[in-house]
């Protein structure tokens, strides 16, 4: 699994960054249940993504962690995830 604790773009403008405590209580969860995870992060800078509805949730003021399975080269020439 990975965890991306960012999500959006153009900084604090359009952007949700999860707090620290919140974070390590995921981390926490995920170590203490042996589920095998890393940190992630949005490749391509200022531009933005993601289909979640994390940025609707994080306009609320709560904390946002998305996970999801990790996929190697998920974008290359021949599509793996549809």
């Amino acid at each position: 699994m990975v965890l991306q604790k960012y999500t959006g773009s153009r900084g604090k403008a359009g952007a949700s960054d999860a707090s620290a405590e919140f974070t390590g209580k995921v981390r926490k969860l995920f170590n203490d249940n042996g589920i095998i995870w890393q940190s992630a992060e949005l490749g391509k800078v200022d531009q933005g993504g993601g289909g979640t509805i994390a940025q609707y949730i994080a306009n609320m003021n709560m904390d946002v962690i998305d996970s999801r399975v990790a996929v190697l080269s998920m974008h290359a020439p021949f599509e793996v995830t549809r």
